[in-house]
C-alpha cells in the first residue's frame, strides 16, 4: 500500500495518542458525569441488597444461630464487595465503562487515549472510596474536594483520576451520523473491487468521525491520527490503493464504497419485501 502522509507520522498500530483523545472526542462534563455517577449509585443499591438476599440465605443453613456480630460482618463485606467490586469489575471488563456511563455515553480512557486496565480501575475506585465517593476518609468535605477537582482541572479530572492517570470522555460525539463522504472520482472503479468483509461498525464509525472533523484537528496530530486509521483499515481491507493515494483520499473511499454498498442491501431487501408483500405499510411512521 501506498499512502502519501505528512513526513513527521510515525506508524502505530493502533488510536492511542493523548492528543486523539483531546482532538477527537468531547471530554466528559461535570455534569453527565455526576449523572452517570447517580446512576452507577442506584445500580450499586440494588446490587447491594440483591447480594446481601443471596448471602444472607447462602450463610444461614451453614452457620445457624449466627448472632448479630455475624450478621454485621456480613453487611461489611457485601458493602464492599459493591462499592469495590462493582466499578472495577464494570471498568475493567466493559472497557472504562459502568451501568451509568453507558447510558450517558462516556467512557474511562487512559491519558494517552488507550483502554484503561485492571490497575487503572483499582487505583481510581480506591482513591473513590477513600476521599471522593463515599470519602470513608472525609465523609462530608470528600464530595465537594471531588467536585471541586473537576470543576478546576482543564480535563474535568478528579482526583482518582489524577491518581490513575485516567481520562474520562464522550463516546457519543456530536458529529453528524448521516454525514458520508463523496467517493473521489478516481478511486471508484478501484473501490468497487474492495474487500470489505473486516471493516467493522466500530472501526467505519472512527473513519467517518475523522473525516468529518479533519479540519478542526491540527497538525501534527492530523497526520498522526490520519496515518493510524489508514493502517489499520489496510490491514483488513484489500486489495492495496494505487501508488500516490492520499491518506484522506483512501479512508473517504473506502468509507463511502461501505456505504454504497450497504445502502444497495437496503434496497434490494425492500424490493424483495415489496415483490412479496407489495401493499406492506413502510417499517416507520414517515418512512418510504
Amino acid at each position: 500500500m501506498t499512502i502519501e502522509m505528512d513526513r513527521s507520522e510515525e506508524p502505530v498500530d493502533r488510536l492511542v495518542s493523548g492528543e486523539a483523545v483531546e482532538l477527537d472526542v468531547r471530554v466528559a462534563g461535570v455534569g453527565s458525569r455526576v449523572l452517570a455517577r447517580i446512576l452507577d449509585a442506584l445500580a450499586q443499591g440494588v446490587l447491594y441488597l440483591l447480594l446481601l438476599v443471596v448471602a444472607v440465605l447462602v450463610v444461614e443453613p451453614l452457620v445457624p444461630g449466627a448472632d448479630a456480630a455475624s450478621t454485621q460482618a456480613l453487611t461489611v463485606v457485601v458493602a464492599v464487595v459493591v462499592l469495590v467490586g462493582y466499578p472495577v469489575t464494570m471498568e475493567t471488563l466493559a472497557g472504562g465503562r459502568t451501568i451509568g456511563k453507558l447510558a450517558l455515553g462516556l467512557r474511562v480512557v487512559g491519558d494517552d487515549g488507550g483502554p484503561i486496565r485492571f490497575r487503572h480501575a483499582l487505583t481510581r475506585c480506591l482513591v473513590a472510596v477513600a476521599v471522593e465517593w463515599p470519602g470513608l476518609v472525609l465523609p462530608f468535605l470528600a464530595p465537594m474536594i471531588a467536585l471541586a477537582t473537576m470543576l478546576a482541572h482543564p480535563r474535568g479530572k478528579r482526583i482518582g483520576d489524577l491518581a490513575a492517570g485516567t481520562i474520562v470522555i464522550h463516546e457519543r460525539a456530536p458529529a453528524a451520523w448521516g454525514w458520508v463522504p463523496a467517493m473521489p472520482p478516481h478511486l471508484a472503479s478501484w473501490a468497487s473491487l474492495l474487500d470489505l468483509t473486516r471493516l467493522d461498525d466500530e472501526l467505519a464509525l472512527a473513519l467517518r468521525h475523522y473525516l468529518a472533523r479533519n479540519r478542526q484537528i491540527h497538525e501534527p496530530a492530523r497526520s498522526r491520527i490520519g496515518y493510524a486509521l489508514a493502517v489499520e483499515v489496510s490491514a483488513r481491507v484489500t486489495p492495496p490503493p494505487p501508488p500516490g493515494v492520499p491518506g484522506w483520499a483512501y479512508l473517504a473511499a473506502v468509507l463511502a464504497e461501505r456505504h454504497r454498498r450497504a445502502t444497495g442491501r437496503l434496497a434490494a431487501n425492500r424490493a424483495a419485501t415489496a415483490s412479496v408483500w407489495p401493499d406492506a405499510p413502510p417499517a416507520w411512521p414517515g418512512t418510504t
